[in-house]
């Protein structure tokens, strides 16, 4: 029997399956509404399907490295018990030699692409480990990097992956330099790697705010210009990268760090697990009063 637009939208709307997934489950059988919906069961694509809502802000972040190449991931995940889990451990790794490889530009266009080059989407592996885990599982975000023979990846996971680090260090093939650089911005957060990279128009708007600030403290117009500039400079060094005192010594600040290595940071990447999701609210005694009620 052919398949047709309308038995794919009845498929869907039973059971909460993807469209391409209900289009594959009638394919298969011959366009038997019935058979399809316990193939999608049997397969545990409808049971991943109805997991899309629930909230999944922990999770880890991954790093893989392959060659001149290497990316930065974040995969979620309902709670941090998941994490430890094999399966999910290799999704990790799976899906970091997929990107590292095949290098999508987008999260969409990764999603769609088949793992590896063969078989199922990111996305339909992704549901498979969904529905042998029990657990909501998303591929958040990710970013590729590459360098030359001449330059260093620093790469660096603080607990377990709930932070995860990616530098570059140009012109040095010193890794251990570049790790520590990923260190120190795993712990300090910087957001630009030096001042040349804040827009002009956050400058201006922190100047105005400075000026303002100065201005209510009753300070005198002629200092109020010195003032605004020298507190501009601590707000250049506590956002930007190269400026700030380095963790592993203080004494000195990463531009001067990274020069004693050879090198120049020329970016980083930095991934907190969660940072800006909603979070689960629910306590222990709540979850299982939960389940009792299903």
């Amino acid at each position: 029997m052919a398949v047709n637009a309308k038995m794919v939208k009845e498929l869907r709307e039973k059971t909460g399956a993807g469209m391409m997934d209900c289009k594959k489950a009638l394919t298969e059988n011959d366009g038997d509404m019935e058979k399809a919906m316990d193939w999608l069961r049997e397969k545990g694509i409808s049971k991943a399907q109805k997991k899309a809502d629930r909230i999944a802000a922990e999770g880890s972040a991954h790093i893989e490295v392959s060659g001149n190449t290497a990316v930065l991931m974040e995969v979620n995940c309902e709670t941090d018990f998941v994490t430890k889990n094999d399966q999910f451990k290799t999704l990790l790794q799976e899906l970091g030699k997929h990107l590292v490889n095949q290098k999508p530009a987008t999260l969409e266009e990764a999603l769609d692409q088949k793992l590896h080059g063969e078989g199922d989407t990111i996305n339909s592996y992704i549901t498979d480990v969904v529905a042998k885990i029990g657990e909501k599982i998303s591929l958040r975000r990710f970013v590729i990097k590459e360098k030359t023979d001449s330059d260093a990846f620093g790469a660096y996971l603080h607990m377990g992956g709930k932070i995860g680090v990616l530098t570059v260090l140009e012109g040095s093939t010193d890794e251990q330099a570049a790790k520590d650089v990923a260190m120190h911005v795993a712990a300090v957060n910087p957001r630009y790697v030096s001042r040349d990279e804040i827009p002009e128009e956050e400058i201006n708007s922190e100047r105005e705010v400075l000026k303002t600030q100065a201005l209510n403290e009753g300070k005198p117009e002629n200092i109020v210009e010195k003032m605004v500039e020298g507190r501009l400079n601590k707000f250049f060094q506590e956002i930007c990268l190269l400026e700030q005192a380095f963790v592993k010594d203080p004494d000195q600040k990463v531009k001067q760090f990274v020069a004693s290595a050879g090198g120049s940071v020329s970016s980083f990447a930095r991934f907190e697990v969660g940072e800006g999701m909603e979070k689960r609210e629910e306590n222990f005694a709540d979850e299982v009063m939960s389940q009792i009620k299903k």
